[in-house]
């Protein structure tokens, strides 16, 4: 068993896997970098009330996961628990990852799936800062936000007639995190500052050590403050009598996007790193550091704005976690609260996806080292919805991680493929023989490496959310990047499909060799139309991206031909269903969490309501996703949420919505205190699972706001919660275009359209349509909706 990724690949296999190599350096680790533009003034920020959650009690520190509050500057996150005497944040990096390439398959031919051998996101330390004189039940006016729009945690309370306030961030530019303590009313602050390493590395005010894989990790932090003594003692970090104190901390790994280096970069020594930039973030006040870190947050949450109705008074002056009580209690509406899940999500995605690894199962918050399904990236629904709401909420940046994620990791995948995927005892090898291309497993990990079962579609669906932010962006850069992944997918597909003659004709078609609808069914149905949905469209994405590029021509003929052959599935005169295998019988799971056969409704287009697709289908596709229910799992319900959205059915769509919003309880199913998604395993036990929190917003947005190619849909599931007044400005939409959109009695008052590439498109609301043309950089505005 191979756990070490610094095994380097052959290096012609690697050569020849690495078309995309160029593109491995976009994806920045944890490095020196030079020092950040320092702003003279902040934005000025007006922050609305969806824009700003809170408390008024701390977290429990037994319940992290559920009550802390998450900061990150896209590679280094925390959770706070926020207690006035006892501050604990739990840190983590990105890449702290164990594990390696894990290529040695077990007697199935699947990939071993454990903590050892594929590995798991794990945490880099724990920081707390202790001030006894501050115990919570000494303190009074406890209260703790979450400012999503500049990014800040911030915590107040009164003790003894003073007033003290801390405000925590992460910063991107510094690459650090900041405490910031300050009073007034001539309070002091004592205490001590503790760092510790969770892997058995001690306390102290810096530590470096190494994973058995090789992983090089390393953390500090230093203080300062002012009116007292701030020193080292030991093991910590002593304050007395400070008027106000600075805390900054950061710290990371040495690893590096690139397979030829086995994922590390050997010139990095992350304790000295860390040690270096706490020091230079250090050596600027509090103050500018806030105003570089809200800059650079701002100008990414300031993209895209959403209000969804006016809440009550009453409403208002609830805390989150009664609000969220109360929506659920009393079931009416509360827009400012549905449009502030939005926004979380936003700020879970501009802290955590920028310019290292993608979000996984938890992001990068964790309260342990051993998160469940090791936090990795799950190929068959999770790591694609996370990313399902960048674009769609103006925040194309924020999904450049998951493209650097895929370019750096295909050469290793390549190998895989070519190595392993026609192991004999793998029951989805290629039956014609033939092996070409790339595929993965169901779980990945950021060594290349692949957990539990092989996923042979899983391809084909990455490579249709890469293509889908091309569509969204226009931008050329990103599809040249992306090229060689869709050329070596649909080179995969080539060789694997079968030819087979339908029952009762003549007609021949190409189908998927043996696979598994996710996670569901027989393990080793042909045709299974979770992959010939997936394939259909990649074939499709392949040949568009390849008259875009005016690159290989013929071979986009030959892909265009197979296409022309794939088997599309039918609807099951036996159920009214769509058929999720080529069999009328139901073989699996009637209320199965996933909606496998589902993607060519979302996140693919095939089927739409417009009279574009038979009748039937649709009916046999609304008729399957009426059977798998309107009650599962977070992400399931999202899932749903999207598919409703799409059959423009606006109740089912917010009632999902809504049942999301619900409080979780004891473990179970729905929202944290935090507003993190809650996942329950068995009944009495729950985890954070952070796709929900991307995929509900991304139903928010598609209910308000359809798009494909040459075609906008305004309000296309409209509840009447939402109905009265509202607007959406910043929404990107695919085919090049920026639309700001307001409403009023569920009708559109005003569109504005601004191009981003695009140039033509239709516009439509309810049963009327117009077609507009823009100017490239340019806008058009339509106020005239018909009745």
């Amino acid at each position: 068993m191979n756990t070490d990724p610094a095994r380097l690949l052959p290096r012609r296999d690697l050569l020849a896997a690495t078309a995309a190599g160029a593109a491995l350096a976009a994806l920045p680790a944890f490095t020196a970098s030079a020092a950040p533009e320092r702003p003279a003034n902040a934005p000025e920020i007006t922050t609305s009330s969806h824009d700003e959650l809170w408390w008024q009690a701390p977290a429990d520190d037994n319940s992290m996961i559920e009550q802390g509050l998450p900061v990150g500057n896209g590679r280094l996150g925390a959770l706070a628990g926020n207690d006035p005497g006892h501050e604990v944040l739990l840190v983590t990096d990105a890449t702290m990852w164990t594990g390696g390439l894990n290529d040695t398959l077990d007697a199935a031919g699947q990939f071993p799936y454990d903590r050892d051998h594929f590995g798991s996101l794990t945490l880099l330390a724990r920081l707390t800062v202790d001030i006894p004189e501050h115990d919570l039940g000494a303190v009074s006016g406890y209260r703790r936000t979450l400012d999503l729009a500049r990014g800040v945690v911030t915590t107040s309370y009164v003790r003894s007639g003073v007033t003290y306030q801390r405000q925590l961030f992460a910063s991107r530019p510094d690459d650090v995190i900041v405490l910031h303590f300050t009073q007034s009313g001539g309070g002091r602050y004592t205490g001590t500052v503790t760092l510790e390493g969770t892997h058995g590395e001690g306390a102290g005010v810096s530590f470096g050590a190494a994973f058995a894989n090789g992983l090089e990790y390393g953390a500090a932090v230093t203080a300062h403050g002012t009116g007292g003594r701030v020193t080292v003692s030991g093991s910590h970090i002593s304050f007395a009598g400070c008027k106000d104190l600075t805390v900054v901390v950061s710290g990371g790994t040495n690893y590096a996007p690139d397979a030829a280096q086995g994922y590390r970069d050997p010139s990095l020594e992350p304790r000295r790193l860390a040690r270096t930039k706490v020091a230079d973030a250090a050596a600027h006040s509090a103050d500018t550091l806030l105003r570089t870190h809200v800059t650079d947050h701002h100008a990414l949450f300031g993209q895209f704005g959403l209000s969804l109705g006016t809440s009550t008074a009453q409403q208002r002056s609830l805390d989150t976690w009664e609000r969220l009580q109360a929506r659920a209690r009393d079931g009416a509406p509360d827009p400012e609260l549905e449009a502030a899940y939005v926004q979380f999500g936003r700020y879970l995605m501009i802290s955590g996806s920028r310019g290292s690894l993608p979000l996984g199962l938890q992001g990068l918050w964790l309260d342990g080292n051993d998160p469940d399904w090791m936090g990795d990236y799950h190929t068959d629904i999770n790591l694609q919805m996370n990313y399902w709401m960048a674009d769609r909420a103006g925040l194309s940046a924020c999904f450049d991680a998951l493209t650097d994620y895929c370019v750096a990791q295909v050469p290793s995948w390549t190998d895989l493929t070519r190595r392993l995927f026609d192991d004999p005892r793998n029951r989805y090898r290629n039956s014609s023989g033939k092996n070409a291309g790339w595929t993965l497993a169901i779980s990945t990990n950021p060594y290349g490496g692949g957990g539990w079962w092989w996923h042979p579609a899983g391809n084909a669906w990455l490579c249709n959310s890469l293509w889908e932010h091309y569509e969204f962006t226009r931008s050329r850069a990103h599809l040249e990047k992306i090229y060689p992944l869709l050329k070596g997918a649909c080179e995969f597909w080539e060789a694997r499909l079968l030819t087979t003659t339908l029952p009762g004709s003549s007609k021949e078609v190409l189908i998927a060799d043996s696979d598994w609808s996710p996670e569901q069914g027989p393990l080793d149905a042909k045709g299974i139309t979770y992959a010939q949905e997936l394939v259909w469209a990649l074939f499709g994405n392949y040949c568009v991206a390849s008259a875009e590029l005016k690159r290989d021509g013929g071979y986009a003929e030959t892909i265009f031909g197979l296409r022309k052959k794939l088997y599309l599935p039918q609807v099951s005169p036996k159920t009214g269903w769509l058929e999720e295998w080529m069999s009328p019988d139901n073989l699996g799971e009637t209320t199965h969490r996933h909606l496998s056969p589902l993607v060519g409704l979302f996140p693919g287009d095939r089927i739409r309501p417009d009279g574009s697709t038979p009748s039937d289908v649709v009916a046999g596709a609304t008729a399957l996703l009426t059977a798998r229910g309107m009650n599962s799992f977070g992400w399931a319900n999202a899932w749903r949420s999207l598919c409703w959205a799409r059959l423009k059915n606006a109740d089912n769509a917010y009632q999902l919505i809504v049942t999301n919003l619900r409080p979780s309880a004891d473990g179970g199913n729905g929202t944290a205190p935090n507003l993190f998604d809650i996942y329950e395993t068995r009944p009495g036990r729950g985890i954070f699972q952070i796709d929900a929190n991307f995929g509900t917003p991304a139903a928010v947005t598609e209910m308000l706001l359809y798009s494909r190619p040459g075609h906008l849909e305004l309000l296309p599931a409209l509840p009447d919660a939402w109905a009265a007044s509202g607007s959406l400005t910043g929404a990107p939409a695919r085919g090049g275009f920026v639309v700001d959109l307001r409403w009023q009695d569920g009708r559109p008052t005003e569109a504005r359209i601004r191009s981003v590439g695009g140039r033509t498109t239709t516009v439509a609301f309810g049963g009327s349509s117009r077609t507009v043309t823009v100017a490239p950089g340019g806008s058009v505005t339509i106020k005239d909706f018909a009745r």
